[in-house]
């Protein structure tokens, strides 16, 4: 399975950004396209090796850049620092996401336009979650050990579907803010779903993550991502 890669480029607001494109060159029939919003340290091979998996499962993957071309973190601590500048300014994290959706439909073939969904892992989880809230025309978004706090605007017309993959003992999103995530989807009338993982904790799918790794929830939720793509694909 001959799987192929390239840089892609984009601007917003004056900064530049390169995401990373995936697909399989073996077939040229047209496909849909799946964003992948990283961890709170950006683009990094974690994300480009889900990229390359969702090319073998017959998707254009693009895994996008939220901080821009030479301001990837060198730690955790620049990492947060840089989410967190993010985090105070929520409007300047969605236009840097529309932006990068934008660039993922200009992909080109095989990709197809009018087929897109979007994945993200912990902060990253956060994006795509703010991708639908916005209102953006993505057919779904999945969630992975995602952050769930609102934005401090209000929602838009939520069109995705949404999977939301979660450990039950994660720190970081304790049981009452996961009912205030699924109470904010039912008032917005969004098609919604939240699957939690027992003696599951935040960044449960990273074999780097020393103490978090759960392999066993980690091949349930990415199980679930294939069914859900499948479904909103079909």
């Amino acid at each position: 399975m001959p799987i192929t890669s390239k840089p892609l480029r984009y601007d917003h607001g004056g900064v530049s950004f390169e995401a990373y494109a995936a697909w399989d060159d073996g077939s040229t029939a047209s496909r849909p396209i799946v964003l992948i919003a990283g961890t709170f340290m950006g683009r990094t091979a974690f994300e480009e090796g889900k990229a390359r998996s969702l090319a073998e499962l017959g998707y254009v993957a693009v895994a996008i850049d939220f901080y821009g071309v030479g301001n990837a973190p060198g730690d955790f601590d620049e990492a947060r620092t840089a989410m967190g500048a993010l985090n105070d300014d929520r409007a300047l994290l969605k236009g840097r996401l529309l932006a990068a959706l934008d660039s993922a439909r200009a992909v080109g073939a095989p990709g197809d336009p009018a087929r897109v969904a979007a994945i993200g892992f912990c902060f990253g989880g956060k994006c795509v979650l703010d991708l639908a809230r916005s209102g953006a025309d993505v057919a779904g978004v999945v969630s992975f050990h995602g952050l769930y706090d609102a934005p401090p605007f209000p929602n838009g017309d939520i069109k995705a579907k949404l999977l939301v993959l979660h450990g039950w003992d994660d720190p970081l999103d304790p049981p009452e803010t996961v009912v205030a995530l699924a109470t904010e989807m039912t008032e917005a009338r969004a098609d919604w779903q939240i699957h939690s993982y027992g003696h599951t904790v935040h960044g449960f799918t990273n074999p780097a993550r020393e103490g978090m790794y759960n392999p066993t929830s980690n091949a349930r939720a990415w199980q679930a991502m294939e069914n859900f793509l499948a479904e909103i694909f079909e």
